[in-house]
């Protein structure tokens, strides 16, 4: 008998290298995310944990790929099929491969490939006989050619103890680990294109963010804050039970005291601005680090010398996500993740930039070229911090 096509299997990798202490943890919180992504798209589904998948059990198979998109959206999930539960029997099986095969494409090649789990005497078949069973339906209903090596189309069946599933996609998830399984961490948050996906690269490593911005004041650009904003509300997507409320840090005044007063260190002495900023954010908020979109290279600031001279500002570990990135890949990855649009807003962050900025400072240069009450203003930002929440930068 047919349980119905409102069945998601839902699939994690690293997951399940874990210890079994580590694994059941991770486990437990991925489906409470799940849980999370769904309610916050009104998807109604059940929620299933059988050997190595999660399951999504819909009563409206119509709410099917909406449980799909949802899974695929996911921090820890590798990838999510729409299947038919049936029962484990050859026949049923054959059944559904039938169904499913009702809209091959026409001139379409295929291969069945099929895995089974539990004793013989449980299943009288094997998994090839399920393969051979099952292309020789399929040929039947369709007329479709079987190619092993490189079908057109796959169809899928995953035979366990109880019940047996069939599918024809694989739809890819983001991978990594369960968000919350890592810690927090500061994030410093322009809102341009590389630090939402450096954002994003954390959260997909199981690490909760806390998102930055410096506001430079008019050395910022008009449209720097409002895509900061914008960015903030599409990485809260995928974390719709975090509070990524945006902590908002006015650094306008001291920008204008670099700009007076130093020179070809000014952009250095700015980050180390920034990530002191972000070490004072982080023991408020019981962080482990801070994060930054910077590229090797990408920017005279971020060579592999000046970034030694901006870390040197902080006790607290910095995290690149981007570190060894193309530009291109970091751009195609902000469309994938749905920042693009909103980090391409023109802004004039650049002004601060020296015309000859030093490429390779050392600490004590960059250090002995700053006012000597530098951090000391910095940490008096910290009373002036605007928090703004993701319900605020949709309004």
């Amino acid at each position: 008998m047919e349980h119905g096509p409102g069945t998601v299997l839902v699939r994690y990798g690293e997951i399940g290298t874990k210890s079994s202490k580590v694994r059941s943890d991770m486990e437990r919180l991925l489906r409470e995310n799940l849980e999370s992504m769904l309610a916050a798209r009104d998807v109604e589904a059940a929620i299933d944990h059988e050997w190595s998948r999660i399951l999504l059990r819909t009563d409206d198979a119509d709410n099917t790929d909406a449980a799909v998109a949802a899974a695929c959206d996911t921090f820890g999930v590798v990838s999510a099929s729409p299947a038919r539960s049936v029962d484990p029997t050859s026949e049923a099986i054959c059944e559904a491969l039938v169904a499913a095969a009702a809209d091959h494409p026409d001139g379409a090649t295929f291969g069945v490939r099929a895995s089974r789990a539990g004793s013989s005497e449980r299943h009288p078949f094997s998994s090839r006989d399920l393969e051979i069973d099952g292309g020789s339906v399929v040929e039947a209903e369709t007329g479709a050619t079987v190619d092993l090596d490189d079908p057109d189309r796959t169809y899928y069946v995953e035979c366990r103890a109880e019940e047996a599933f069939v599918f024809t996609e694989k739809r890819p998830g983001p991978g990594g680990l369960p968000l919350g399984t890592q810690g927090r961490a500061v994030v410093l948050l322009s809102g341009g294109l590389d630090s939402p996906v450096a954002a994003w690269e954390m959260m997909k490593r199981g690490c909760r963010i806390v998102p930055v911005y410096v506001d430079l004041g008019p050395y910022g650009g008009v449209d720097h804050q409002a895509r900061a904003l914008s960015t903030v509300g599409e990485l809260a997507r995928y974390a719709p039970d975090d509070d990524l409320s945006l902590r908002i840090v006015p650094a306008g005044p001291l920008v204008e005291t670099l700009m007076a007063e130093v020179g070809s260190t000014r952009m250095l002495s700015l980050r180390r601005v920034m990530l002191r900023i972000g070490e004072a954010v982080a023991r408020d908020v019981g962080a482990h680090s801070v994060v930054t979109g910077e590229s090797l290279g990408q920017k005279s600031s971020q060579t592999g010398g000046n970034l030694a001279a901006t870390d040197a500002a902080t006790s607290l570990p910095v995290h690149r996500p981007l570190l060894t990135r193309d530009k291109t890949d970091i751009v195609d990855q902000a469309r994938a993740i749905g920042t693009f649009d909103d980090s391409t807003i023109t802004v004039g962050c650049e002004q601060v930039a020296p015309s000859h900025p030093e490429t390779n400072a050392t600490p004590a240069e960059v250090a002995a070229a700053e006012p000597d009450d530098l951090f000391d203003r910095v940490e008096t930002l910290l009373d002036r911090v605007e928090v703004v929440t993701p319900e605020e930068t949709r309004s």
